[in-house]
């Protein structure tokens, strides 16, 4: 798998071009030293970069095309997974993934956006992950189908926003958002929202009301992308950076807010580097938490789903009240 490089990484960057033009010159004791030392290097300049990263260059390392997918966390994750299709009124959308499956011996369902990875075809295929009406009408069927059958809905978040285009607004785009809405707040069962990527606005909200929020490292959630909020506030989307700063959108930012309640600690140089280590720092809060949430009765979780979303950002406000 190919690794896009990120415009802050150029130190880590030329360390590892040298190593790689090392590795096709016949092999000396003193080559692999300097390989040895290079190798060291480009660690220690990664651990250093990733440790003070911006609000921006966490917006670059939550967009990153080779960053682990939903598909890919249910591979490392879960077992017998069995995919839901369809929304019983148009059509399947391959922008949100829905399915049931097994976490360590217990039935859930697992629903989330699917931007297609770093392949071409599946990115248009699922349309960059930007869904459609008909991806959040068949993501609420198959929640309801969970709710039914008393399975844990975990949800996985990565989408840019909702897909704007002039079919999605034919057919509802913001009445399915706002119905998923209103049916999740009454869901019986417990939901486990994880933004791993992106949380875009209300293309992310449509299948994140939950009873806990867990958030990656570098993972992001706004209510605009810092390209729209920097043209918006000041008609000049070059100023995103500026934007990012503005918008609190890191997890570090959003857990002071009281928007969600565990950071998720990602491999160093971000999820993208190590997918199969970013699934294992992911395994043991996931199922902390679930245990947590199976332990309430139904009437424990409606009661805490309410106040959960009816008092956050209560920290950020008092904040800029005493200011």
């Amino acid at each position: 798998m190919s690794i896009d490089k990120l415009e802050f990484e150029e130190p880590i960057n030329l360390a590892i071009e040298e190593i790689e033009a090392l590795l096709k010159l016949p092999q000396t004791p003193q080559r692999q030293e300097k390989i040895k030392q290079l190798r060291s290097k480009a660690g220690s300049l990664r651990a250093e970069i990733y440790s003070s990263l911006g609000p921006w260059q966490r917006v670059l390392v939550a967009r990153h095309p080779n960053r682990p997918t939903v598909l890919d966390y249910i591979n490392y994750l879960f077992t017998d997974f069995t995919q839901i299709s369809g929304d019983r009124r148009f059509a399947d959308d391959p922008a949100i993934i829905t399915g049931f499956a097994d976490y360590k011996e217990t039935p859930v369902l697992v629903v989330g956006h699917h931007k297609g990875g770093s392949d071409t075809k599946q990115k248009i295929h699922r349309n960059f992950g930007y869904a459609r009406p008909e991806g959040y009408r068949k993501a609420l069927r198959a929640m309801k189908l969970a709710e039914k059958f008393n399975r844990p809905i975990i949800s996985f978040i990565d989408t840019p926003a909702a897909y704007p285009g002039i079919e999605s607004e034919e057919r509802g785009i913001a009445e399915a958002i706002a119905n998923n809405l209103r049916e999740m707040a009454t869901l019986t069962v417990p939901v486990i929202v994880i933004v791993h990527g992106e949380g875009g606005s209300g293309g992310a909200l449509g299948i994140a009301v939950g009873d806990r929020i867990l958030m990656h490292e570098f993972a992001i959630y706004s209510v605009i992308p810092p390209e729209g909020c920097a043209a918006i506030l000041w008609r000049d989307a070059d100023r995103k950076v500026e934007a990012s700063e503005a918008l609190a959108l890191t997890a570090p930012d959003l857990l002071r807010l009281g928007i969600v309640d565990t950071i998720v600690p990602e491999p160093v140089g971000g999820a993208h580097s190590n997918p199969t280590e970013a699934a294992t720092l992911l395994d043991l809060p996931l199922e902390q938490t679930l245990k947590k949430v199976q332990s309430l009765d139904p009437d424990e979780i409606l009661e805490q789903r309410y106040q959960k979303f009816r008092h956050m950002g209560d920290i950020g406000l008092t904040e800029v009240t005493k200011d």
